[in-house]
């Protein structure tokens, strides 16, 4: 009985889905248009999905203890492998961490947009994480990180003032992501994730190159993508320095050898500061007093400059770029149709749709762009207010928002031991 039931279900299921598919036929191009096949990885059953969230807990809660108490570099280089294997192969870097920065700024400004379950835990869990023992995600739970930790073989230094210059550019693609995203234009993360057509074995031939030349970067710099490009990197780097537990180099008393900072390849390891003299204090407070002053000018200038910008942005949303297309053919300043705009015809609508649709999207990028340039302003008035600040220290410490909790430095170290007592933060 219940498994005639079942195959009446499926039966009925398998009918509608046929009957859906001749309501909505694909539409017949005269061009000669071949559709592009699927590269994304099909929907994961709702078991599978916790299951990834529990793997993804445990590998989180793993990575902290062995680099936080185990403080073992051959064994935290497992888990690394192990990430790599289950979070980008096997689950082909789908959902990530990273990429649901996306799908989190879509709920938030589109109210008809549900957000997934799984896009919802996998960017939380990580940020919690952070917010007790660091940046133990880019240690070796997040993929993109695990593909370049791998392949690092002669780090080289990159100098102090390209690394600040190179790492504002995170702070740009957060709030580019965070606009195409919330605007429905783009999810320009994944469509420019490096590592995704090694994940799928798919893509196209321009993103293969961009990610052999990061893969290759990497052999010599130390994760280029995690530094000077992951937006998720952005929100792990503001809530890494509240950590309840931090890396912490030398239990005991620092030697100050320089040797951690040598073996470090991300230039996570700040050295000590000279006591800073009365003139040192009053050109520092004098300077931030400054800064402070020009933040809310910076913003302001920010939000108008990038408003300029609002007709280019708005380009990057399909519907903006249909009725551009089709006010050019409409009055005969280009020939031919595009598939794009034969298949809006064949819908038998008329264009003043895709008109009004399109001066909508406008809408959203006007306000969007304000606040796109208002946030770098934003960016570059606290990272010059950074500058400013002096801050004094006796010993060589790991940069708390910076440290990907790699253990490099503890071999490294004269007077390293292992144990509960090398914790930065009460015992765990």
């Amino acid at each position: 009985m219940r498994s005639s039931l079942l195959g009446v279900l499926v039966a009925i299921a398998f009918a509608s889905s046929c009957r859906a598919a001749e309501q909505f036929p694909p539409p017949e191009f005269s061009q000669g248009y071949h559709y592009p096949g699927i590269s994304t990885p099909a929907p994961r059953a709702l078991w599978a999905t916790y299951v990834d969230l529990a793997v993804l807990a445990a590998t989180l809660g793993l990575t902290a203890y062995v680099a936080l108490r185990r403080r073992r570099r051959r064994e935290l280089v497992v888990v690394v492998v192990f990430s790599l294997l289950y979070f980008g192969f096997y689950r082909h870097g789908c959902i990530c961490s990273v990429g649901a920065i996306q799908n989190v700024a879509l709920a938030a400004f589109d109210r008809t947009y549900a957000l997934p379950v799984a896009a919802a835990a996998f960017f939380l869990i990580p940020l919690l994480a952070a917010l007790l023992f660091g940046r133990v995600f880019c240690a070796a739970a997040c993929p993109l990180g695990a593909a370049q930790e791998v392949v690092l073989l002669r780090p080289l230094k990159v100098p102090a003032w390209l690394d600040r210059a190179l790492s504002t550019l995170p702070y740009v693609y957060l709030g580019a992501a965070v606009l195409f995203a919330g605007t429905g234009a783009a999810f320009v993360i994944c469509d420019y994730d490096p590592f995704v057509l090694f994940f799928r074995l798919s893509g196209s031939r321009g993103m293969l190159l961009f990610g052999v030349g990061i893969l290759l970067l990497a052999t010599v710099v130390g994760r280029p993508y995690c530094r000077y490009l992951c937006p998720y990197g952005v929100l792990l780097r503001w809530l890494a320095p509240f950590a309840r537990w931090q890396v912490r180099i030398t239990p005991a008393d620092c030697v100050n050898c320089h040797l951690c900072a040598s073996a470090c390849p991300y230039g996570a390891i700040r050295a000590p500061t000279p006591e800073p003299g009365a003139i040192g204090r009053t050109v520092g407070r004098g300077r931030l007093a400054t800064l402070m002053l020009l933040l809310p000018v910076l913003i302001v200038v920010g939000g108008w400059m990038m408003s300029l910008g609002r007709p280019i942005l708005a380009r990057v949303h399909p519907k903006v770029r249909l009725a551009n297309r089709l006010w050019l053919e409409e009055q005969g300043r280009v020939q031919g149709k595009t598939p794009m705009t034969e298949a809006f015809e064949r819908q038998g609508r008329p264009s003043t749709d895709a008109y009004r649709e399109a001066a909508a999207v406008h809408a959203r990028f006007g306000i969007g762009s304000w606040a796109f340039g208002g946030w770098l302003g934003l960016v570059v008035g606290l990272r010059m207010i950074g500058q400013a600040i002096r801050r004094h220290r006796r010993d060589y410490d790991a940069d708390p928002a910076a440290c990907v909790a790699c253990a490099r430095c503890y071999a490294s170290c004269p007077v390293e031991h292992a144990g509960p007592q090398a914790l930065a933060g009460p015992p765990m």
